[in-house]
């Protein structure tokens, strides 16, 4: 008896391995599969503006990636005892103007160095409503509590989005011609548009990738995490708390089901050995000095050894570093 309606996982999509330099915009969703990746050894750069939702939002980030640009006192706003960039998400606010232009330049100067090497595009969009600065129309990623009447909100169309990412991937592509993108649609549920103007902006965001996919049929994908979450999850048992972000169990679903569409029997090959390694290094020792947790900490290193020589694109610095300290 089968209890779920399955959703049917596109089929022929370039894969994801190791080897490639990914890099991932948008909603919690973007968060949750860039942490997955990071904690199964991808190279994967997550979010270097933090959290985004609305595609314009996440077009400008990648133009300033890709130009390199340097933040200035002039870029930020003071309101409520801290400085912020509307550009970036409230992760990156703080008391001191220096330590939050410190924080992103750093971060976008990171991101602009890894951007020619980047083989994956991972886009998350969550919403199509923008909210725009009353004194020049400008598209904010963040309004950071600031008043509503400061605002103007409207729903971007399908017209514009596509018109938006055909130039941006015109422009990305003519410098990195191996550049893939992979979309989804965050399934969270933006409730305080009202159920109905969510539905809304949600299909405004799918018939854009649906017009994307045909104009770059060779380089534009879609994974449907939107659609298995309404469809194959549809209990609230796999929602948090709030009955709109997907569980911790949901979450590893959509992980399961993402890797089954884009990682070849390798790639889970090394995930499973590198699987074996982390957890090991996650073990707590009873005697952290003795010889014996020495002696283990030293299969650890020949395992990683193995691992590094036969896939030597693996970083494995950060581990080999807790080694050394330990020993």
């Amino acid at each position: 008896m089968n209890l779920i309606t399955p959703v049917e996982l596109p089929s022929g999509l370039p894969a994801i391995t190791h080897a490639q330099q990914l890099l991932l915009l948008g909603s919690c969703f973007a968060e949750n599969i860039g942490t997955q990746l990071s904690i199964n050894a991808f190279r994967a750069d997550v979010n270097p503006f933090g959290i985004l939702y609305n595609p314009l939002s996440m077009a400008c980030a990648l133009r300033e990636i890709q130009s390199g640009r340097i933040y200035t006192e002039t870029d930020l706003f003071f309101y409520r005892e801290c400085w912020h960039s509307p550009m970036h998400h409230g992760a990156f606010s703080g008391a001191s103007a220096t330590a939050v232009l410190e924080q992103i330049n750093n971060r976008l100067q990171q991101a602009h160095k890894q951007l020619e090497k980047t083989d994956w595009l991972l886009l998350t969009w969550g919403t199509a409503y923008v909210y725009e600065q009353r004194t020049d129309g400008a598209v904010v990623s963040n309004c950071h509590k600031l008043p509503e009447k400061e605002f103007v909100r409207r729903c971007l169309t399908v017209d514009e989005i596509v018109a938006e990412y055909t130039s941006l991937l015109n422009d990305l592509r003519a410098r990195s011609p191996h550049l893939k993108v992979l979309f989804t649609v965050s399934p969270i549920r933006h409730a305080r548009d009202g159920m109905h103007a969510n539905q809304l902006s949600k299909a405004t965001l799918l018939l854009a990738i649906e017009q994307l996919q045909t104009l770059f049929c060779e380089a534009v994908f879609y994974f449907p995490s939107y659609e298995i979450m309404l469809d194959e999850l549809r209990d609230y048992r796999f929602y948090a708390d709030d009955m709109l972000h997907p569980s911790p169990l949901a979450v590893r679903y959509l992980w399961d089901r993402f890797a089954t569409t884009l990682f070849t029997p390798e790639t889970r090959t090394i995930m499973h050995e590198y699987e074996n390694i982390r957890k090991a290094l996650a073990h707590k020792p009873f005697h952290p000095d003795s010889e014996a947790h020495k002696r283990f900490l030293g299969q650890i290193v020949l395992k990683i050894n193995r691992l590094n020589q036969k896939y030597p694109y693996l970083d494995f610095e950060n581990e080999r570093k807790r080694i050394n300290a330990s020993i």
